[in-house]
């Protein structure tokens, strides 16, 4: 007995040397000019063009053991610079290449949006997950601690390769992500909070469209019965929880009625991926049920232990990846679109009341389209997080001796403002300005000196001032009617 318990320590010991967070390689998969993004996206305020990478690095897995992981770097393309440093969270993938680091490669996955927070002066890392990418196993769908820890680990190996790569980055963290990314930025941004060791601050984080009530908004909606097009989030959260915690149910039948337990089982071993399971239930759903509602799915006794008994491992499992129950410091944004048909808004209104009422002092909650869908809500989303980012984004200059500091081609003051801005500059250029939907609303040439724009008409939100002349572009993101 002692004799295995020795071995048991020094195998614990091994794991844990092992698991140190280390780059196991780093390669370069593609660049963009300024105007290769400009034409890209059809924004015309890039200030950067960008480089992007594969990385790989090790993590723990949910059992503890270490595992290599993967994900998508990108940075801007003037080293001179000093950058903050961003998370992207993705979305769901629908099979394990639809990641960040395949982007560029048929299948792909949300590599545009780090490559275009690049282009905006942030340093972005965007990992894959667990049981995505390169990462062995089953993916813990929605499982909050594993993505915390998968992105600290990659911010953790990433300090290994700024020099490698000649990139230099100062002390500012943003965080946001869309969908599960929302979800998991959310628990990335608690984790950083609440980490005793203080090892990272938030400097502003915007969460978009996530089910942060895992175990009470999307519960209570599956158990609803309602018609709901997405089948297939259920059994693979419900599978990601099985993996995790290894009590939900014995077996998949034992949690799903054929005929959709022999998808789902097909699934779990792998031979069809998350957007053909979720067709398939949804076309077995309409055919059997006359409509596709999931909850149908579950086994009878199942749904009902899991509707009367709070304490089911089921329920117990969805409250543990509840994200929405504590109080962020940082300034803090949750963008949300009432019709959203994925992702009830409700998950944004309940984090809202929970968050204030435990006396969140820098929190905003918008809903950004009462009519845009999942899908639609993506671009005003990420653009009102790009504008809000940018009113913090902190970007210097290398230190080199006899060089001169960095300096604004324009401020723009007051901000927040009501009634009215001025814009001062030592130089002539072309000012525009866009509201926090990419929209133009002012165009025109601003002499040096002071300027006066009067804010009369315009609507309560962020815009974003874009100034340029011969010596560059300058970005300014201002509060109206804050």
């Amino acid at each position: 007995m002692q004799k295995h318990r020795f071995l048991l320590l020094l195998l614990l010991i091994g794991q844990s040397t092992l698991s140190a967070q280390q780059i196991i390689s780093h390669t370069l998969i593609g660049a963009k000019t300024q105007a290769q993004l400009t034409a890209q996206f059809g924004l015309p305020f890039f200030q950067y063009g960008a480089r992007y990478y594969k990385v790989r690095y090790t993590t723990p897995d949910v059992y503890g053991v270490t595992d290599t992981v993967s994900g998508l770097l990108t940075v801007p393309d003037n080293a001179a610079k000093v950058y903050p440093r961003l998370v992207y969270q993705h979305g769901t993938s629908s099979s394990k290449n639809n990641v960040p680091s395949r982007y560029g490669q048929p299948g792909g996955g949300e590599g545009d949006i780090p490559v275009l927070f690049a282009g905006m002066g942030f340093v972005t890392l965007a990992p894959d997950y667990l049981g995505l990418g390169d990462s062995r196993g089953f993916h813990p769908y929605v499982h909050a601690a594993s993505q915390a820890w998968v992105a600290q680990d990659m911010l953790r190996a990433f300090e290994s390769l700024q020099g490698q790569i000649n990139v230099h980055t100062n002390d500012q963290l943003f965080i946001t992500g869309y969908s599960q990314g929302g979800h998991a930025a959310m628990a990335l941004h608690r984790a950083v909070e609440q980490d005793p060791a203080n090892e990272y601050n938030v400097t502003a984080a915007a969460h978009l469209s996530g089910p942060y009530s895992i175990g009470e908004v999307m519960r209570d909606f599956i158990l609803a019965d309602a018609v709901y097009y997405y089948p297939g989030y259920i059994p693979n959260t419900l599978l990601s929880y099985q993996t995790v915690y290894g009590n939900l149910f014995n077996q998949i039948s034992d949690g799903f009625k054929q005929p959709y337990a022999a998808l789902i089982e097909q699934f779990y071993a792998g031979q069809i991926n998350l957007g053909d399971l979720n067709d398939d239930l949804v076309d077995l759903l309409i055919a059997t049920e006359g409509a596709c509602r999931p909850t149908r799915m579950l086994n009878d006794s199942l749904r009902q232990v899991v509707a009367t008994n709070p304490n089911h491992p089921v329920n117990v499992a969805l409250r543990d990846n509840n994200v929405y129950q504590w109080t962020p410091e940082a300034p803090t944004r949750i963008y949300y679109c009432k019709a959203d048909d994925q992702v009830p808004y409700l998950n944004s209104l309940l984090a809202r009341d929970t968050m204030l009422s435990r006396s969140a002092l820098m929190l905003g909650v918008a809903d950004l389209d009462s009519t845009a869908d999942h899908g639609e809500c993506v671009a005003p989303a990420l653009t009102n997080t790009l504008f809000f980012f940018l009113g913090y984004r902190q970007i210097g200059d290398v230190v080199r001796t006899g060089e001169p500091a960095l300096r604004d081609l324009i401020s723009v003051l007051p901000n927040p403002a009501d009634q009215y801005v001025q814009i001062q500059s030592d130089q002539d250029g072309d000012l525009e300005v866009y509201d926090y939907n990419g929209r133009l609303v002012r165009q025109q040439q601003v002499p040096a000196g002071a300027h006066r724009i009067d804010l009369g008409d315009w609507r309560k939100g962020y815009y974003l001032f874009v100034f340029k002349n011969k010596t560059g572009t300058d970005l300014e993101t201002v509060l109206v009617g804050g």
